[in-house]
């Protein structure tokens, strides 16, 4: 996807900046709107020896091939292993982690320890960084407190608010905005995208979670969580809680529980502007079961569902009985209706 043109002016404030460097910058933005991405480009242009007149990295260069094949001495990436590519979970093997480890900012301290490479700028990527447990984000904050020489930190994060205050306030940040939904449809019609509009919608307006919720396979499990919610006070928690435990197993870790607490999100947010005279902003296909299911709760009710709702999100995220937390949430989607 060309996130160049879908940020343009955030690529040209990038670009502004390479003459006077912080020595960390903040991308922020709502989930799935190519920040990564930006990231990793501005690394390469920036560590390219014949950079392009617009910025980008020349692909050509000695620094540009190091860069694609991911071993160029001065760049590191911190992610968590999960977002590795090709990432596999075979039955009886440990998950990848979905957490950047403290070994791996100690790890740092050798990279730090190197001259760079022709004398050059020593660039580390961090995605998500709200993806570090306390520790973690107090051992790299003491690394940004105290910055080497030469080094750029380029910090990557859809929950800004999770991060440490005093990490927040050691950078500079750099806002990653929704895209206008023309230019993010023109941009996913390029890339050969059907129903581009539904998909958008569903991805709040993020055009590279659009892509990737309509690549991975993922549209079977929204599908039937659609259909499982849209039955309302008929629904069967019990049944629900069976099935998407089931599809979050045979996922091999690439649906998550908080993927399907997310999904149940989106649904009280349409339920929430049903009711109030408003149209749906994620599912636009059940616009219809969800206004009339939207006038058989009280306004009430529906704020403390997603209240707590907000709440589950940020369990699913701890080890848990999967079945139990489903049963728990869809049981209470179902007391929605109760009379």
């Amino acid at each position: 996807m060309n996130v160049i043109e879908l940020h343009n002016k955030v690529w040209a404030g990038l670009q502004a900046r390479r003459e006077r460097l912080p020595h960390s910058l903040l991308l922020v933005g709502q989930k799935g709107l190519g920040k990564f991405e930006l990231a990793r480009r501005f690394a390469a242009s920036l560590l390219c020896e014949s950079p392009q007149s617009n910025g980008l990295a020349c692909g050509k260069c000695l620094a540009c091939n190091w860069f694609k094949q991911g071993n160029h001495p001065d760049f590191r990436l911190l992610q968590p292993d999960a977002l590795g590519e090709d990432v596999e979970v075979e039955d009886g093997k440990k998950k990848p982690s979905q957490q950047i480890t403290i070994d791996q900012v100690r790890a740092l301290d050798e990279f730090f320890n190197v001259g760079t490479h022709r004398g050059g700028l020593r660039i580390v990527i961090v995605n998500p960084t709200e993806a570090m447990n306390r520790s973690t984000a107090n051992s790299l904050l003491k690394t940004l407190e105290e910055p080497s020489a030469d080094t750029l930190f380029l910090l990557v994060s859809s929950e800004p608010m999770r991060l440490l205050p005093t990490i927040r306030s050691r950078c500079q940040v750099v806002p990653v905005p929704v895209p206008a939904a023309k230019l993010a449809g023109k941009i996913l019609a390029d890339e050969g995208l059907q129903q581009s509009e539904r998909w958008l919608a569903l991805a709040g307006g993020s055009p590279v979670l659009a892509l990737d919720l309509a690549a991975s396979g993922q549209s079977a499990w929204i599908e039937l969580l659609v259909a499982r919610l849209g039955n309302g006070r008929n629904a069967d928690p019990l049944a629900m809680a069976a099935e998407l435990e089931k599809a979050v197993k045979d996922s091999k870790g690439k649906l998550l529980l908080k993927h399907v607490v997310e999904g149940v999100q989106k649904w009280l947010v349409d339920l929430t502007l049903a009711k109030n005279g408003m149209s749906v902003r994620y599912f636009l296909p059940q616009q219809p079961t969800i206004s009339g299911l939207a006038d058989m709760i009280p306004a009430a009710r529906l704020i403390h569902s997603y209240r707590a709702v907000i709440s589950r999100r940020q369990e699913a995220e701890q080890p848990l009985n999967a079945r139990l937390f489903l049963e728990g949430l869809f049981l209470d989607y179902r007391a929605l209706f109760a009379n």
